[in-house]
C-alpha cells in the first residue's frame, strides 16, 4: 500500500455499498429476520432502500409488534398497517402470524386470508387473546392448499363441504378451537402428511391412529383404556416425541395386570403431565409406558398434589433401569 501525503486511497470495491448490491433473495432473508417495524424502517437508510421492505416474505404481527404500536399510540392502526403491507409486498408471503388483542374488521380478515391463499402462504398462525368471542375464520382459509404449518388459537372453523384437506400440512397446533361444520376427526383425516400434532382440544386415539407419519404428538387424554392407549401408540411407528396430559383423563383398568409386550423403539422424548399420584391405575399405566420405551433419552413428569401419608399402591416390579440423558420432575 502506497501512502500519499499521509493518507491512502481505499480500493474502489471497499467504497461500494455491498449490502445494497446484494441479490434480492439475500436482502429478503436479512429483512425477514428483523422485527417488522425495523424492516420497514430500512426505507430511510438510503434512496435505493426506499422500497426494499416490499421484498418481505414473512409478516409477523405478534405480541411484541402490538406492544410496539401501544407504545407509539398506534394500536388502532393495526388493520390499516396490515392492509398496506399485504397490498405492497411484491412476491410470495411464506409466513404470516397475527396476534389479535383487539377486535379487527371481519371483512379485513377475510380479505387478508384470501390474499394469503393467492400468495402461496406456507406458515400461518392466528391467535386471539382474551376470553371474548372466538374469532370466526373465513372459508378462504381452506383454499390455502400450500400450507405446511398451521397454528390456531381461540378460533371457530367452518370447513366447506368441498374441502378435501391440506395435502402438504406437516405441523398442526390447535388450542380452544370450535368446529361449526364437520368435526376435528374429519379435519384430521384431511391432513394425511401430518408429522407434528399439538392440541389442547379433546382427541380420541382412533382419530390419530391413522396418522402414521406423526413424529411429535402432544395431546390431552380423556377417557382411555390402558390397552387401547398401548395399541394406539403402537400404530404410530415414527413417533419420536410424546406429551400426554392426564388432567382430564379417566383411565379404566383395561387389563392393567397384564404385561404389554409392545416396545416403542422410536420414542426418544416423553413428557407426562398432571399425573394424579392418588390413582394407582394411572401410575401403573405411566410406569409401563416408560418401560416400554427402551431407547428413551429424555423424561419429564409433572404431578398433582397428593397426601404423603397415603402412598398409592403400585406394582414397582415392572420397572427396570433406563439409560436416560435427561430427567425433569415437578
Amino acid at each position: 500500500m502506497h501512502l500519499i501525503q499521509g493518507t491512502h486511497k481505499a480500493p474502489k470495491l471497499a467504497r461500494e455499498d455491498l449490502i445494497s448490491n446484494m441479490p434480492d433473495d439475500v436482502l429478503t432473508n436479512i429483512l425477514d429476520r428483523l422485527p417488522i417495524q425495523d424492516a420497514v424502517r430500512t426505507s430511510i437508510l438510503a434512496r435505493n432502500w426506499r422500497f426494499n421492505w416490499t421484498l418481505l416474505s414473512q409478516l409477523v404481527f405478534d405480541e411484541n409488534f402490538y406492544y410496539y404500536l401501544t407504545r407509539t399510540n398506534d394500536e388502532s392502526k393495526l388493520g390499516r398497517i396490515i392492509n398496506r403491507l399485504l397490498l405492497h409486498v411484491k412476491g410470495a408471503i411464506i409466513k404470516f402470524s397475527l396476534c389479535m388483542l383487539d377486535e379487527l374488521d371481519d371483512a379485513d380478515i377475510a380479505n387478508w386470508i384470501l390474499l394469503l391463499s393467492k400468495k402461496g402462504v406456507k406458515d400461518l398462525a392466528i391467535w386471539k387473546m382474551g376470553i371474548r368471542d372466538q374469532l370466526k375464520l373465513p372459508t378462504h382459509l381452506f383454499s390455502c392448499l400450500e400450507l405446511k404449518r398451521l397454528k390456531l388459537t381461540n378460533c371457530c372453523l367452518s370447513p366447506p363441504s368441498t374441502f378435501r384437506g391440506f395435502p402438504n400440512l406437516l405441523s398442526l397446533e390447535l388450542h380452544l378451537i370450535r368446529f361449526e361444520t364437520r368435526d376435528l376427526r374429519g379435519f384430521l383425516t384431511c391432513c394425511p402428511s401430518l408429522e407434528i400434532l399439538i392440541s389442547t382440544c379433546t382427541l380420541k386415539a382412533v382419530w390419530i391412529a391413522k396418522l402414521e407419519n406423526i413424529k411429535i404428538l402432544s395431546m390431552y387424554l380423556s377417557m382411555l383404556d390402558r390397552d387401547i392407549m398401548m395399541r394406539f401408540l403402537d400404530s404410530l411407528p415414527k413417533l419420536q416425541e410424546l406429551e400426554l396430559n392426564f388432567r382430564t383423563c379417566k383411565l379404566t383398568e383395561g387389563g392393567a395386570n397384564k404385561r404389554c409386550p409392545t416396545f416403542f423403539l422410536s420414542l426418544k422424548f416423553l413428557t407426562l403431565t398432571r399425573i394424579s399420584l392418588h390413582n394407582g391405575v394411572m401410575l401403573s399405566c405411566s410406569f409401563e409406558l416408560i418401560t416400554s420405551c427402551p431407547n428413551l433419552l429424555f423424561l419429564e413428569i409433572t404431578t398433582e398434589n397428593w397426601d404423603a401419608d397415603s402412598p398409592p399402591q403400585v406394582d414397582y416390579d415392572i420397572l427396570w433401569p433406563l439409560w436416560l440423558r435427561g430427567v425433569a420432575s415437578m
